[in-house]
């Protein structure tokens, strides 16, 4: 089973107040649980934009260790190597027929939006996961009640943010994954947080090749997120917007809750995220479709 992670970008306020993004791949079994998490911005790989044959070719994934069943939601010991090995037979098989019956209904022609989904249960899934708080996800997800799988991730996020040293970044300032200091410079502000932007979108697509990146491609796609603002006005797809955030100011530096812009935050403390900055970045009254 393979569990990674890494910080992307990391930044912390005049006031003290980190923000960190991380890139993680975890099995797509404790990605439930994951997203009870409120206080996160994520975006994640999507059975729906992925195509069959990538995701039929994705490593396959097993519990940490074959645990025996008791009443209750934790495993009891672990099963013998007897019985966990014919678990793993076990798992293969149904892996394999899944796979097959997935193929099949990629060449019948059905979309993947239905036809990937027999593949997610064994899978990982590519998240990526911006937060000024991870301090209650520790607590929770790092205990000894929690899913085995969803411990080590804690535990790992946990190493990678000991690890980093984050960026000092005033008002004004952004926090931008995905984009360096020295581009955003070289592209200026705005372009620059719409290719962040684009760039953190793409894990929906597990487009995150090592590639070099396009800045026509990354604004392309922030206009199919975001909108042509010159067009009729849509549904902003704004998750890959949250990422980007610069520290807000106080009023009062004695203070410490009178923020200028608490609006702004989001699910965050003390920075304002670029989607509040969009126009339509909510729909506040839906009309249903004729």
């Amino acid at each position: 089973m393979s569990i990674e992670t890494k910080v992307v970008a990391d930044s912390v306020s005049p006031q003290g107040i980190r923000l960190s993004t991380l890139s993680l791949k975890y099995p797509r079994w404790i990605h439930a649980e994951f997203m009870t998490h409120r206080l996160f911005s994520r975006n994640a790989s999507s059975s729906r934009a992925v195509p069959s044959k990538r995701l039929r070719a994705l490593e396959r994934e097993y519990p940490l260790w074959w645990g025996a069943n008791i009443p209750g939601m934790q495993a009891g010991g672990k099963l013998s190597d007897e019985q966990g090995a014919k678990a793993k037979a076990i798992w293969d098989r149904m892996a394999d027929a899944c796979i097959e019956g997935v193929a099949e209904l990629a060449e019948l022609g059905l979309h993947k939006q239905w036809a990937n989904r027999p593949l997610e249960w064994f899978t990982s899934i590519s998240v990526l996961v911006s937060a000024t708080s991870f301090d209650n996800f520790f607590g929770v997800r790092w205990h000894p009640d929690a899913q085995p799988e969803i411990q080590e991730l804690a535990r790992q996020m946990y190493a990678a943010l000991q690890s980093s040293a984050p960026r000092h970044l005033e008002p004004g300032q952004w926090h931008l994954p995905y984009v360096s200091a020295d581009e955003a410079n070289s592209l200026g502000l705005d372009v620059a947080r719409r290719c962040s932007a684009a760039r953190c979108a793409r894990v929906s697509y597990l487009n995150h090749d090592g590639t070099a990146p396009n800045v026509a491609k990354d604004l392309d796609t922030f206009t199919k997120l975001a909108g042509d603002p010159n067009g009729p006005p849509r549904p902003l797809h704004a998750s890959p917007m949250e990422h980007q955030a610069t520290p807000d100011r106080l009023c009062n530096p004695a203070d410490p809750v009178s923020w200028q812009n608490p609006a702004q935050h989001g699910n965050f403390r003390g920075w304002r995220q670029y989607r509040k900055l969009l126009a339509n970045e909510q729909i506040a009254r839906f009309t249903p479709p004729a």
